[in-house]
């Protein structure tokens, strides 16, 4: 069926970052969700759907001066790789900075201005993931993958500039994996293991905000975890997609999902406006 129009992209023109992402069995259509299908139409994913009311919102707002800008990784056997760069397979580093936060060193950043323009850019960084058959799915996600659009304005407000930012990451998250269904030798088997690994620390971090038994929250376990650092316990608004198969035969896995999803939905987070921020472009 035809997927609903995403609430969290206004909340990206209301300037706390938001942050949708998927979780489920490989091969239950959590890439599908999220871009939907080439030619797009009413079957259109959450990410394409996203883009639209970004700029309808922006477009409805005339007083005020935008800049986009957007960013495309994957996080590949444990290395980040910019899907938009010159060398798709380079590794690049985490690096944390007072301002910026927890950010990736190099990562291309694209400035658009229409709805062409950022969905041009998403499909030249889709084209750059890492795919490849299981028994489960012809092409399947080897990566995580995370589409980010950072929203500044600018305001006049009693004759002084205002200055805002908001940030969207769309994230796309590699299915769990058995491979005694998914029947992964080789390279595809190290990717598994990679992938079941980072959702662990993923299920680790979201357990432990939720217990708040103790200060210490295992976000550098891996690099997805520190990347949604601020995602999962910070100042975001965060959605979570559980995706599940309507096979008898996934039964544990589907109730596996249902449980990390329900755990997830328990975080409590506080998100604020990103006023006056110091690496806004716009200035």
């Amino acid at each position: 069926p035809p997927l609903p129009r995403p609430p969290p992209s206004h909340l990206t023109i209301s300037y706390p970052p938001a942050n949708p992402l998927r979780y489920g069995q490989t091969g239950c259509g959590k890439t599908w969700t999220m871009q939907g299908p080439p030619e797009g139409g009413e079957l259109r994913g959450v990410i394409p759907n996203s883009f639209e009311q970004i700029f309808e919102n922006i477009k409805a707002d005339p007083e005020t001066e935008y800049l986009i800008r957007c960013s495309y990784l994957e996080i590949y056997n444990e290395e980040i790789r910019d899907l938009l760069g010159d060398d798709t397979k380079a590794k690049l580093d985490l690096k944390e900075d007072p301002d910026k936060g927890v950010h990736v060193k190099g990562l291309t950043d694209k400035v658009v201005g229409d709805v062409k323009g950022i969905n041009d850019v998403m499909d030249a960084g889709f084209s750059n993931r890492t795919v490849g058959a299981t028994l489960m799915n012809e092409g399947s996600s080897r990566s995580h993958a995370i589409f980010t659009v950072i929203v500044e304005a600018n305001s006049v407000v009693n004759g002084k500039d205002h200055f805002r930012k908001g940030k969207l990451n769309l994230v796309d998250l590699a299915g769990s994996e058995r491979q005694s269904k998914t029947g992964a030798t080789g390279d595809r088997l190290k990717e598994g293991a990679k992938i079941n690994l980072s959702l662990s620390a993923l299920g680790n971090v979201i357990t432990a905000l939720v217990d708040g038994k103790g200060k210490h929250i295992p976000y550098r376990d891996s690099k997805l975890t520190r990347l949604l650092q601020d995602s999962l316990g910070g100042n975001t608004k965060t959605l979570m997609i559980a995706a599940i198969s309507p096979a008898d035969y996934n039964y544990e896995e589907t109730l596996s999902t249902l449980r990390y999803a329900n755990r997830a939905k328990n975080i409590k987070n506080k998100p604020k406006i990103n006023e006056d921020p110091k690496d806004a472009m716009l200035r």
